[in-house]
């Protein structure tokens, strides 16, 4: 009898004692209402090269007349700007695509922020945004949600990025 009252205290304390694991906490796009544009900084403004990769979610609609905009840098102020992206005459952003995208801009340190910037009536969801550049390493950001309307919405991983350097 007493291994069957074991038993059971380890059942029942293995079933109130236990715990299922903790998702990891994946950060989410926000949107950036007073997110300004660094128009100074234009002294090495095409000095580096980096290639962008915007892969649209397949659950996004099937294709957008929207215009896109993008904004990404470091924590040190340099900051890459593209006013539109979008093409609706060569497809770009269609549902279940990537597009990859050679921008030129100032030379960054490592990428901590992006933005996107939609104005439209379409919708569009991205998935996710890669960054590459020679001086930086590659950055991915997670979106898989839809853009608002008209406010920068992304990612500002800039104070954690200089708290590990």
């Amino acid at each position: 009898m007493s291994r069957v009252a074991t038993l059971f205290f380890l059942l029942f304390a293995f079933l109130f004692t236990s715990r299922p694991q903790a998702k990891p906490d994946v950060p989410r796009p926000e949107q950036f209402r007073y997110f300004k544009i660094n128009m100074i900084n234009t002294q090495n403004a095409g000095s580096c090269s980096y290639t962008v990769s915007i892969k649209t979610s397949c659950s996004s609609t099937t294709y957008t007349r929207d215009q896109i905009s993008l904004a990404f840098g470091d924590a040190y102020g340099n900051q890459v700007y593209v006013q539109r992206l979008d093409d609706p005459s060569t497809k770009t952003f269609e549902r279940c695509s990537t597009d990859t995208f050679e921008v030129l801009g100032p030379c960054a340190h490592q990428i901590c922020y992006v933005y996107l910037y939609r104005s439209g009536i379409d919708g569009w969801k991205p998935e996710t945004v890669t960054i590459y550049g020679y001086y930086t390493k590659s950055v991915t950001f997670y979106y898989n949600t839809f853009i608002p309307n008209g406010v920068w919405f992304g990612f500002n991983r800039c104070s954690a990025a200089s708290a590990s350097t």
